[in-house]
């Protein structure tokens, strides 16, 4: 069994709002990243791929996307609890099962 890779404080999203989350990791970055997050036009967000980038690296870059690509912002779609959850639930594999 693999190790985890968050091991900072959990962030709190409520159950419905999680669900929402998911949905748009699988449907709206599957749409560049890949239906099973391996990559595409994006990189992949699997674990593996995410190992060893910073936790406040994934954050900003949930939340203001990256210059130059095609990643956009999503800081009017998610804040920074919600950026924080969603890279947790990254980091342990939790999206592409």
């Amino acid at each position: 069994m693999a190790m985890p890779l968050w091991n900072g404080a959990r962030a709190e999203v409520d159950g419905s709002r999680q669900a929402e989350l998911i949905h748009m990791l699988r449907h709206e970055c599957g749409s560049c990243h890949g239906m099973t997050l391996k990559g595409g036009l994006g990189p992949s967000l699997l674990p593996e791929a995410l190992h060893g980038k910073p936790v406040e690296f994934l954050e900003h870059t949930i939340l203001n996307g990256r210059h130059g690509s095609a990643m956009p912002p999503w800081n009017g779609i998610v804040d920074v609890e919600e950026a924080r959850w969603i890279v947790q639930q990254l980091l342990n594999g939790e999206v592409a099962k």
